[in-house]
């Protein structure tokens, strides 16, 4: 598996990902029984690489999963954060590798808290976020964790 940012030529393995996801991780993902992708896949491919960032995971030239922040447009030192693995890479280690290398590349461009939805039944994420962000305050709302954790400040600026 190898990690890089997302490009704007991966709109056909997008595709492809969303065929392969079960309706489960959808509704785990989006909170909700999407059959189509939620926006227009060149949205999720085309990223400034700052205020939005997407990384994605590849094995044999096909996307696996992918890990995005979004800055908030009122607070650029926060930022949305969300990850989606294909059920048949589940539980081995991709979210959790994604997530890592998405927190410390945040980190490294100013980012100083993170923010996420996480459905309260959803033991894999929680466990996730706990041992990647162990500062993070998990507050149940009505079935879900508004999820916030502060970023420790980064030493090494990032390259845009």
């Amino acid at each position: 598996m190898t990690t890089r940012p997302v490009r704007p030529d991966d709109a056909p393995l997008f595709c492809r990902l969303w065929e392969r996801l079960s309706p489960e991780t959808v509704y785990r993902r989006f909170h909700a029984p999407l059959r189509s992708p939620p926006v227009d896949v060149h949205r999720l491919v085309e990223v400034d690489h700052d205020l939005r960032e997407a990384l994605v995971a590849v094995v044999g030239g096909e996307v696996i999963g992918v890990a995005r922040y979004d800055r908030s447009p009122a607070d650029p030192a926060t930022a949305d954060v969300a990850v989606v693995v294909e059920d048949a890479w589940q539980g081995v280690g991709v979210g959790r590798q994604l997530l890592a290398e998405l927190t410390e590349l945040a980190g490294r461009r100013g980012v100083r808290s993170l923010t996420a939805d996480v459905q309260a039944d959803n033991d894999r994420v929680v466990g996730l976020v706990h041992r990647l962000l162990p500062g993070a305050r998990l507050t149940p709302e009505h079935g879900v964790y508004a999820v916030h954790s502060p970023l420790p400040r980064a030493t090494v600026p990032a390259a845009a």
